[in-house]
């Protein structure tokens, strides 16, 4: 795809113009489709006030077969512009989520993820004649099974206090400065997402430099959020008033340096039998291993095994799993060695033998 593309709102109807767009061209879309919320009367609050609700124009539906088939065309569009391992993410309530989610998997479509978004603020339910809606649901999919998407799991982990990411995200839905306004102190778009929705989405599964589309703009969280991470980005909107909107947001975006931007990626580890650390003498034949503060021990053996005063042996990995009664055991991080009255663990031996290899 060309660079005069990119960055860019498109005007028109997000089928028409993903029709125009070449085949797996980018490298993650996000959606956030009408929701087809079949809403019936006015709302108010108890103090009488009216509540404003999505029931603009681009929200409605003649049929439930009416928003099957408009969910249909643009997702065919959208499954052939994306790379065959991109990422594609929906949104929906329980409106038309579970539709929208049939539909993605009948059409050969893979769900990597479901994720609840948990509104720390949701709107209540004022008319007391159910729970309150509190949450809205992400899938995350693939083009297929065998796809293989970028997922920045040691970014997110990092992100998340060095816990891994779970699938339920509490956020508060987009209010405060956040929340576009017009003069009047009207919310411009009912449905505006908050950037750290969108922060999560694109941190995980892009990286700089990647492709992401928004076929529907909207008010342009997602071109926003794009920017702000350095990623390249295509808006498709049909009203001009979002259009003005997202420029008008883009342009208060700062650009960040290219470090800043780098993301948190595991280091390789650096592979060699445990064995070699007994060949290249770095741990002689005899030694003894321990583990869990002394607690358990075992010896080294000629051939890089252990075997403990119980008679439990076998590979570093297979002693320390038998010791601990678990199925598993990373052997490099469970055992340490003294060494010239220094305790050490022989993973710091691991990257030491790397070095002098």
């Amino acid at each position: 795809m060309g660079t005069e593309r990119l960055d860019f709102i498109i005007k028109g109807d997000c089928v028409a113009e993903m029709a125009k767009m070449p085949d797996h061209s980018v490298d993650v879309i996000f959606a956030d489709p009408p929701y087809h919320m079949q809403l019936g009367g006015e709302l108010h609050r108890p103090d009488s006030s009216h509540v404003k609700s999505v029931d603009d124009e681009w929200d409605q539906f003649e049929s439930s077969k009416a928003y099957d088939d408009f969910t249909v065309a643009w997702l065919t569009q959208a499954k052939r512009v994306l790379k065959k391992d991109g990422s594609f993410w929906v949104i929906g309530s329980y409106h038309n989520i579970f539709r929208v989610g049939k539909i993605l998997q009948d059409m050969g479509f893979w769900i990597m993820n479901d994720i609840l978004w948990i509104k720390n603020n949701p709107m209540p339910n004022f008319k007391g004649t159910r729970f309150t809606n509190a949450h809205e649901t992400l899938l995350w999919c693939t083009t297929s099974k065998e796809a293989r998407p970028t997922f920045n799991y040691h970014a997110m982990k990092t992100f998340n206090g060095d816990k891994q990411m779970r699938s339920d995200w509490y956020l508060p839905i987009c209010s405060g400065n956040e929340r576009c306004r017009n003069a009047a102190g009207e919310s411009i778009h009912s449905t505006q997402k908050p950037e750290a929705l969108l922060y999560r989405v694109l941190l995980s599964t892009s990286n700089k430099g990647d492709v992401v589309l928004d076929p529907f703009n909207g008010s342009g969280t997602t071109a926003v959020v794009a920017k702000k991470l350095g990623r390249r980005f295509i808006g498709i909107e049909r009203e001009q008033e979002y259009i003005d909107l997202t420029y008008k947001r883009l342009a208060a975006v700062e650009t960040i340096d290219d470090k800043v931007l780098s993301i948190s990626q595991k280091k390789e580890m650096p592979k060699v039998p445990f064995g070699s650390l007994v060949a290249n003498g770095m741990i002689k034949p005899g030694s003894t291993l321990f583990a869990q503060n002394g607690q358990v021990k075992a010896i080294v053996r000629a051939d890089g095994s252990l075997i403990t005063d119980k008679g439990e042996e076998g590979s570093i990995h297979k002693v320390g799993a038998t010791v601990q009664n678990k199925a598993s055991c990373n052997g490099w991080t469970f055992w340490s060695i003294n060494q010239n009255g220094k305790d050490t663990s022989i993973d710091t031996l691991r990257h030491d033998s790397v070095k002098i290899a």
